[in-house]
């Protein structure tokens, strides 16, 4: 006070205001300053926070991983301290969902309450093979089982992208709630040398997928899709042998090479026991796409959701489509690209690549114990 009494004492027009006044005045200045350096502050966490969703550090944390039980290098410890607000969400969620089946037609195409809520794993089950034998038309039937999260694209992480680590995989996943599980397919894997040991260090729990097809009639159609995109290929013979005189089949030729099902299968049992796999005919797919679909929701331990009701006949394209889903002007087909019109093959050439699949084919069947009746 004496401070300031003396200030006010040393000008006339300070003496006029009063001390009261000069007391108010220096508060304010001081609230002011406050204020400022409050918006400045706030200002820069902002900034701060905004650079890093935008360079993707939001979306990383937390990131619960999927296999707690694999002790490779790779392996990232499962959070299990979820939120409260997790697990009201998840709760919320899981009776909408069993509400919703009482009445769903399976339509809905994975309900997009997973696409906020739930975090990213690895996926628990992949289907790995095999080109032209169905795998598309299996992942579009199974993501009409609301507790099937599915990435639409083909990663191709465990054959071509694999330098990328396993946290750029994960993040490419879609977010699942407990009880829901995480799938992809990508066909080459099955092919893939590498692909059984690269799977195995992110999981050996995971669940395998092989949809496989009469190795000639899904050579033919691995070159009638080339055929599409390289219309100057040579003819179907003239790349399936290497001596047409001598018949001397060309086992290089990727269309020959992927049909040789159980020289692949030999490279994933040395990693999966045979009860991690689950072998899908192609055929039945086809032809009875409900009891098929029964084996695959049984294998991934689901409710048996997707059944016959969901699936009618295309002629026209001579496969099973899906029944029209509520709000849609027309039925799920699958693309233009698939069910395309083949080539005339000669019948001597289809009956000599006959006879050099009959001997792997009799040893796939005894690998698999089932018999897929291609001879």
């Amino acid at each position: 006070m004496r401070h300031v009494s003396c200030v006010v004492s040393s000008c006339p027009g300070l003496r006029l205001m009063g001390c009261s006044k000069w007391r108010a005045a220096l508060n304010l200045g001081h609230l002011r300053v406050q204020s400022k350096l409050s918006v400045f502050f706030t200002m820069i966490i902002l900034f701060t926070y905004l650079f890093y969703c935008l360079n993707g550090y939001c979306d990383s944390l937390p990131r619960p991983v999927y296999d707690q039980q694999s002790n490779h290098q790779n392996k990232i410890t499962l959070n299990d301290g979820a939120s409260q607000q997790e697990k009201i969400t998840h709760n919320a969620s899981q009776v909408f969902r069993e509400q919703m089946s009482d009445f769903s037609d399976g339509s809905s195409d994975n309900i997009s309450i997973a696409n906020t809520f739930g975090s990213k794993k690895f996926p628990q089950a992949i289907i790995i093979g095999v080109k032209k034998g169905g795998t598309r038309a299996l992942l579009e039937f199974l993501r009409i089982h609301p507790d099937v999260r599915a990435v639409g694209s083909e990663p191709h992480f465990f054959d071509r992208f694999y330098d990328k680590g396993l946290d750029w995989y994960r993040n490419l996943m879609p977010r699942t709630l407990e009880g829901q599980i995480t799938m992809e397919k990508t066909p080459s894997y099955f092919i893939t040398k590498e692909a059984p040991r690269r799977v195995f260090s992110m999981s050996r729990h995971t669940k395998l997928i092989v949809v496989v097809r009469d190795p000639v009639t899904r050579a033919v159609s691995d070159y009638t899709q080339t055929l599409t995109k390289s219309p100057g290929l040579p003819s179907f013979q003239n790349l399936a042998f290497r001596n047409t005189t001598t018949g001397l089949i060309d086992t290089t030729w990727s269309a020959v090479r992927i049909g040789i099902y159980a020289k692949h299968l030999e490279n994933w049992l040395r990693f999966f026991p045979l009860s991690r796999l689950l072998f899908v005919s192609g055929e039945r797919l086809v032809t009875d796409p409900a009891g098929e679909m029964g084996r695959v929701q049984d294998f991934l331990g689901l409710k048996r959701v997707v059944t016959d009701k969901h699936f009618y006949f295309n002629q026209t394209k001579g496969f099973p489509c899906l029944k029209k889903p509520e709000g849609s002007s027309r039925p799920r087909c699958l693309g233009k690209s698939k069910g395309r019109p083949h080539p005339q093959i000669p019948s001597e050439v289809l009956h000599r690549l006959r006879d050099f699949y009959r001997p792997f084919n009799l040893k796939f069947y005894q690998m698999t114990g089932h018999n897929f009746g291609w001879d």
